[in-house]
């Protein structure tokens, strides 16, 4: 299933962000991608997302910024007060010039350059954890939205599988007394031309009609509908059991339409494998 979260904070001065992307996968797959030196955090949130997740290609970033520290300088004004009261009592030897502005600063405590301290590795980590249970929080919420559309959707699509496995039951070219007509026409038709035993003809064509006969791939078309209703009751990760019955129903649908003896029921067979197509494509998205 697709989704998208993000969570942000900032500790001492860093600025840290992480985000993820999900998009369909018919397993879990989840990269991470971290700083060096946060290989650790990078692994702890791949085991949280490998427990509120059952399927999906993951892509998961950690993003750390840290602003370059603002210098602060200070001055000992009264030190330098000092040093230059000293420097005016004290006798210049010939040559000797007064003392100067900058020479005063470069004395050692006079002047002071502070920067502004790192982020504490502990609290760093501690909010990096809690900002994956926010984006996973997030993510699995956003997912869940998702499901419940569509629920609606393939609810929609087995609904219509079932009215189409119905009209295939009701369809008049499967009546007992169509297919005799059917097979009695053939029938006639390669006796007239002569040279072949009717009964050998009644046996083949008996042959034919078992063997054309849909009661079997109907029965299983309405089993695989009953269990995937019963997974959209249950709920959860039901994605793969859904793509599994979606097999199913496609193949039983290709069968009716390979043995379809007349066009209505064609048609019919048809409109179903379209329909389970659309089936199976959504429940790609289901996790």
């Amino acid at each position: 299933m697709t989704g998208f979260a993000r969570a942000s904070g900032t500790t001492g001065p860093v600025q840290w962000l992480w985000e993820i992307r999900t998009v369909n996968g018919r397993g879990l797959d989840i990269r991470v991608r971290v700083p060096n030196g946060f290989e650790a955090a990078g692994e702890a949130a791949r085991a949280a997302l490998s427990k509120a997740l059952a399927r999906g290609q993951c892509q998961l970033g950690l993003t750390l910024t840290r602003p370059e520290a603002a210098a602060r300088v200070r001055i000992d004004e009264d030190l330098l007060a000092r040093l230059a009261a000293a420097a005016a009592r004290v006798p210049r030897p010939e040559g000797v010039g007064p003392a100067t502005l900058d020479g005063l600063l470069a004395v050692r405590g006079v002047v002071e350059v502070e920067t502004e301290a790192s982020a504490d590795p502990e609290r760093l980590n501690r909010d990096l954890a809690a900002g994956i249970d926010a984006l996973v929080a997030d993510l699995v919420a956003a997912r869940r939205a998702e499901g419940a559309q569509l629920r609606t959707i393939v609810g929609g699509q087995l609904t219509e599988i079932a009215r189409l496995t119905q009209a295939a039951e009701e369809c008049p070219a499967r009546r007992p007394e169509a297919v005799r007509a059917r097979l009695a026409d053939s029938v006639a038709l390669l006796v007239g031309s002569g040279g072949l035993d009717p009964d050998r003809l009644h046996q083949e064509a008996v042959m034919l009609a078992a063997k054309a006969d849909v009661r079997e791939e109907l029965d299983r078309l309405r089993a695989h509908l009953a269990a995937a209703g019963d997974l959209l009751a249950q709920g959860g990760a039901i994605g793969r059991r859904l793509d599994f019955l979606a097999q199913e129903l496609g193949r039983e649908a290709n069968t009716l339409c390979a043995k379809a003896g007349d066009i209505s029921l064609s048609r019919i067979g048809l409109d179903l494998k379209a329909v389970v197509e659309q089936f199976r494509e959504q429940v790609q998205n289901v996790e």
